[in-house]
Order: C-alpha cells, then structure tokens, then sequence
C-alpha cells in the first residue's frame, strides 16, 4: 500500500490533535514496597484472582510463560498464545492452575482472526489482555510487504487486541498491557516510518522502530478507551534474559535481569488494585518511565492508528 497520503493525513491529524483537548493521564500511584529487584510473584503475592481471564501472547517461553505462569498461580484462568499447539500446550502443562492453549502468529492475519475467533468463542470477559510476544531479528525479512518486526510486534498485536477489545470492554475493568521497550529512544528519526513501512533504509533499527508503535498504540487506545471502564498501559520490562535475541547472536549484557524481575511490572499492570483507573501510562519497574518525543506524540498516535487500520482492514471483522 502506497503511505505518500498518510504524511498529508499526519498533518491533518496533527491540527485536530492541537485543537482537542490533551489526553489527561491519570496519576500513576505510588509503589513503595517494589522497585528492580521485585518479581512477578513478589508484586501480586496476596492477589486472588480466582474468576478472571486473562490472554498472554508468546506464553511458551520467556516473560510470556512467567506472566501466565503466576497469574494462573494467583487463580486467574489464562488464555496463551503460542505459534503451535504443541509448545502451548506444553507450556500449560508446566503451571500450576488453569491455562488454555490457544495457536497464533502473529505475522499471518488470517492466524490472528482465527485466534480471536476461538477466544471471543468462549464467550467470557476479558480481565487482562497482554500483548507480550515479539521478535528481534537481523535481517531485513518483509510480510505483507512490510517490514516484519513491524508486522509482528505492533499490527499483529493491533489487530488482535481491536478484534477482542468489545471482550475486554466487558469485563468489570478490562485492563489491555503492551510490552514495549526502552529501545523505541532508538527508532528511526521522526518516530513512525510511514512512507516507507517496507523496512526499506531503516530496517537494521527495525525492532527500535516496532517499540514506539507499541507505545503510541498504547496511548490511542486509552484515548478510545476514555470513558469507560477499560484501561490501556503499555510498560518496559527492562534488558531480561529471554530467547527473543536468538536470531541475533543472544548477546545480553552482565546487567541482564531474570524473567522474573521482568514480568514484575506487566503482572503488576495488569492485576494489581493500585493500578484501577490508571490508563495511558508507559511503565518501568511500576513508575513512570522516560519517554522520546515521538512516542508521546497524540498526532502520531492516532495517524499510525488510521494507518493500522487500513493495513488489516480485510481482518478487523
């Protein structure tokens, strides 16, 4: 698709954002009891979250599986997403408490509408819904004809959380979490790459550039979600030793923090009482976290929105 309109619609988009009234983002309360050294079960040790759903993609290896892993162990019934039945039912398997496998890839549409199809199917409330999986890769690889760390890591993710956000919405207060990263300060200069999505002169900061449209994504949804009783927050959970730098030579630094102490925050977000009402927010080690200009940009946000949109529209229903 040709994206020369969507920098006359960026500007477009860019008047009406001055002219509305900003996005009001709610206080973030305080967490004194956590900080960087607090785990996932450290932060929701005491929680009974024993009646809610909560959906975890990626959830057969890394922060993906620790996050379904002690949710269920806090009573939740957890839904996760893997690439294959066999690894997610592996990883259900491997828990303590209640947790369904459920195949998606992210990078193949036709596998996201059928995911939310089988989800929407049992018919319940979503209480949590966490955009967790992602890939770094080190090549230039397209899928769509767009770049594919773009593909996997905001529009699969995009068009997953729109086609259960009526799911989400239905729960007594729906919290959708998108794990984005430090990383997005990286991205291409001037944030979003609209007129070239196909990866062409940006793609080795391919994965920076996916980590601000998880941010803005995060932030257009909280607009949207303004008014009722759903909520959108998207957090860091720092440099973790996981598998995602497999394709890349698995090069962590010394200062490497456990799956554990990553998934603190995201389990934090998504099911803790001090976190109700709180929309909008990026997060990192449960406070507010730096940002770069393009990633708090309201204008940007809604355009990559529109963009999105159009990018799967033969999925969205």
């Amino acid at each position: 698709m040709p994206h020369r309109a969507s920098r006359r619609r960026f500007l477009h988009t860019a008047l009406l954002v001055a002219a509305a009234p900003a996005l009001a983002r709610a206080a973030v309360a305080p967490a004194p009891a956590f900080g960087p050294g607090s785990t996932a079960e450290e932060v929701t040790r005491g929680l009974d979250l024993r009646g809610k759903t909560a959906v975890v993609t990626g959830c057969n290896s890394g922060l993906g599986f620790e996050t379904m892993r002690v949710l269920a162990q806090r009573g939740a019934h957890v839904i996760g997403t893997a690439r294959s039945v066999e690894k997610g039912r592996d990883a259900c398997a491997r828990i303590e408490g209640s947790a369904t496998a459920v195949v998606l890839d992210l990078g193949n549409f036709e596998s996201v509408v059928a995911c939310t199809r089988a989800i929407a199917a049992r018919e319940v409330p979503i209480d949590m819904l966490i955009c967790n999986a992602g890939i770094v890769l080190g090549e230039h690889e397209q899928v769509y004809g767009l770049e594919k760390q773009f593909v996997v890591n905001h529009l699969g993710h995009f068009l997953f959380a729109h086609r259960l956000i009526d799911r989400v919405r239905a729960a007594p207060q729906g919290r959708v979490v998108v794990l984005g990263s430090g990383d997005h300060r990286n991205a291409p200069p001037g944030g979003i790459q609209f007129d070239r999505l196909s990866g062409e002169g940006w793609h080795e900061r391919g994965y920076s550039h996916s980590k601000p449209a998880n941010g803005l994504f995060s932030l257009e949804l909280a607009r949207r979600l303004r008014g009722s009783a759903a909520t959108s927050n998207c957090v860091s959970p720092g440099h973790v030793r996981t598998n995602i730098l497999r394709n890349v030579g698995n090069a962590y630094g010394a200062h490497a923090r456990s799956v554990g102490h990553g998934a603190a925050t995201p389990c934090y977000v998504a099911a803790h009482p001090a976190m109700a009402g709180i929309s909008g927010a990026f997060l990192r080690d449960f406070a507010p976290a730096e940002q770069s200009a393009a990633q708090t940009d309201a204008a940007m946000a809604a355009t990559l929105w529109q963009v999105s949109e159009e990018l799967t529209r033969p999925y969205l229903s």
